[in-house]
This record gives C-alpha cells, sequence and structure tokens, in this order.
C-alpha cells in the first residue's frame, strides 16, 4: 500500500469536512438556521439528478454532481462571497484561485489536475454541465428563499433587477427552470420582499 498516497487523500478528506462551518446568507426551510456550504453542495448535487430532464443540453450527470459537490471547497479559505455583496466580488475570484491552489494541491497529483480542472470548468460555465450546474447554484438559494417568503432578500434590501443580474444566467443551463425562477421573483417583487425596479413593459 502507498501510504504517502492515501495520507494525501484522508487529508484531503478531513479538510473537506471544514466547509461545514463555512455559512451561508440563505436560511433553512421553515425559517431555520443559516445553511453550510456543505448542505448547499449536497443539495445542488441531488436536485440535478433530479432535474436533470430540464437541461436545455444533455448532460453527463456524474459529472454535473461532483462539480456541485466540490464548486465551493474553496471557500474553506476564502469565505463565503455572499451573491449581492460588490465589494468582496471584487477580491472573490483571487482569493479562490488562491484557495484552489492549497486545497487541490493536498492531493495527489492524478487527483488533483482533474479536480482542479473541474473547478475551473465551473468557473468558465462554458460546457453543457458547467451551465447545469449554474442553474443549481443559482435555483437552490431562491427555492429556500421563497419558502421563507423572501426573508433573506429583505432583510439585505435586495432589488429584482440585481437578483436578476444573477439569475438570468440560469437560462443558460435550463429555460425551463429559469421561466420558474422568474415567476418566484415577480411575485416577490410584489409582495415588497425584492425591491421592484422592474422596467414596467416587462411586467
Amino acid at each position: 500500500m502507498d501510504n504517502e498516497r492515501l495520507n494525501k487523500q484522508l487529508a484531503f478528506i478531513l479538510e473537506l469536512d471544514k466547509e461545514k462551518n463555512i455559512l451561508r446568507q440563505t436560511h433553512l426551510t421553515n425559517h431555520g438556521r443559516r445553511e453550510d456550504d456543505a448542505e448547499h453542495a449536497w443539495h445542488m448535487a441531488i436536485m440535478a439528478y433530479l432535474l436533470q430532464e430540464y437541461s436545455n443540453e444533455p448532460v453527463d450527470i456524474a459529472h454535473v454532481m461532483i462539480m456541485c459537490l466540490l464548486h465551493d471547497v474553496v471557500e474553506i479559505d476564502a469565505g463565503d462571497t455572499y451573491a449581492y455583496d460588490e465589494e468582496g466580488k471584487k477580491t472573490q475570484h483571487e482569493r479562490e484561485e488562491r484557495a484552489a491552489d492549497r486545497i487541490y494541491g493536498m492531493l495527489p497529483e492524478d487527483q488533483k489536475i482533474p479536480l482542479r480542472t473541474l473547478f475551473e470548468e465551473f468557473e468558465a460555465n462554458k460546457t453543457p454541465e458547467a451551465k447545469f450546474a449554474h442553474a443549481m447554484d443559482n435555483l437552490q438559494p431562491l427555492l429556500l428563499n421563497d419558502s421563507n417568503g423572501g426573508g433573506d432578500w429583505k432583510e439585505h434590501h435586495v432589488s429584482y433587477n440585481t437578483v436578476m443580474q444573477r439569475q438570468g444566467k440560469t437560462k443558460e443551463g435550463s429555460e425551463v427552470l429559469f421561466e420558474l425562477i422568474k415567476a418566484k421573483m415577480d411575485k416577490h417583487a410584489g409582495e415588497g420582499n425584492l425591491i421592484d425596479d422592474r422596467d414596467k413593459k416587462d411586467q
């Protein structure tokens, strides 16, 4: 047995446990506590499997699921950047690249390279798998927020168009799920949970 290889793999596995300590802004259903990154990733992976029929293009679902499970591992070092934190997003890429170097660098070379490449694929958002994974990354917190009456948007004074800048990219992965998202956003804008800055001609 190659003990050095196994030790590297086990060290990486234990490092991933730290993802459970990274809290997101989104709250669990029934106005529960804030969810952590590991819960978010697990939920996305299950959603991808269940909703794959709504992808714009056929996808390798195992590829999508592992991408979902690993996409936020870098936040162990970089921390969670709230989707609507414009100041935080200015340094997000640099922080996450440094984190990817360190965390994936813990693995044996033959595993480090494909997993790091998977992270870069997600970030580039060019392949059908990455686009569908991004659709899950956008849909998952929206579903939780919708179930909680839009409370997270209301707390952070988020506007409709700000959310749409992010959610509009869901259409690249799934036009069907984007329409679902837009309907929910329209409802929350109408209820005052999102600041309603929609163009009136779009309503």
